[in-house]
């Protein structure tokens, strides 16, 4: 037999192990790709089960009890304070007893932290909202504020009324996390509320999770939220999961950075747990 011939014979082994090369470079890059974070927006957007939509009868916009702490009573922010600077006073605009946001002036949080807590708070998208999907009306209750600018675990805001996006990221929505089991919104220029029942979440001292974090909200009167376990903090990109923080934190609201209309708040109080 030829040489020609030999080499002919050892070709499909030849082959076998190129592919046994290609396949495990191709294994590699798979894995370069998963740990160097490439992932996607797109990866934790979801566009079904559309949440149905329910006409609530009214906001619940009932006075503070006696014991409640009151954090906006429509007179000023002496109650918060810039998140990325907490030295520096909130910047937002109070006019007519009604707060509005101030996109220039960054997220805003309390200066007092709470831990497990009941929670009010009324909000209204503009008449003259403009922009579609996330870049209309958007900004963000963050139920704890664990560090600066959007860190944290949020609750969605958002003007949900006939402007699709996706669902874990409407109105009501645990952002990313959880869409709401119905959608209550009212038009643009209604005042809309929320009422929440946080639980904060424990660690061990090893920094693994004792408890997660809970939260029931209703949102205009009705559940939209029900005693939800939370997967970790808010994340854009990328699967949340928790690292070890203090139980107790400030509540922030969010300057989102898209070009509509600014929205409002009034009427906000607690009533630590």
């Amino acid at each position: 037999m030829s040489l020609y011939n030999k080499d002919l014979l050892k070709l499909p082994a030849k082959l076998l192990t190129m592919k046994k090369q290609f396949y495990s470079v191709f294994v590699l890059a798979m894995v370069i790709k998963s740990v160097s974070g490439q992932a996607k927006h797109e990866d934790t957007e979801f566009y079904t089960p559309v949440p149905p939509v329910v006409t609530p009868v009214s906001a619940n916009t009932a006075a503070p009890p006696k014991d409640a702490v009151i954090l906006f009573d429509g007179k000023n922010l002496d109650n918060w304070v810039t998140t990325n600077d907490t030295t520096k006073p909130a910047t937002w605009d109070v006019s007519d007893g009604i707060l509005t946001v101030n996109k220039t002036g960054g997220n805003i949080q309390t200066k007092q932290s709470f831990q497990d807590y009941q929670l009010h708070l009324e909000w209204r998208i503009p008449k003259n909202i403009t922009g579609t999907g996330q870049a209309r009306g958007n900004s963000g209750l963050f139920l704890a504020s664990i560090g600066k600018g959007d860190a944290g675990y949020e609750l969605q805001i958002l003007d949900s009324y006939n402007n699709p996006t996706y669902v874990n990221g409407q109105a009501g929505s645990i952002y990313k996390q959880f869409a709401p089991l119905v959608n209550p919104n009212f038009p643009p220029g209604e005042w809309q509320s929320y009422d929440i029942a946080w639980k904060a979440p424990r660690f061990k001292e090893d920094g693994s999770v004792l408890t997660p974090a809970r939260v029931t909200v209703y949102f205009n009167g009705i559940l939209v939220q029900n005693n939800v376990e939370l997967k970790g903090p808010t994340l854009y990109v990328g699967q949340p999961s928790y690292q070890k923080h203090n139980p107790a934190n400030p509540i922030k609201l969010q300057a989102h950075g898209d070009k509509s209309e600014p929205i409002s708040f009034r009427n906000i109080w607690i009533r630590p747990a």
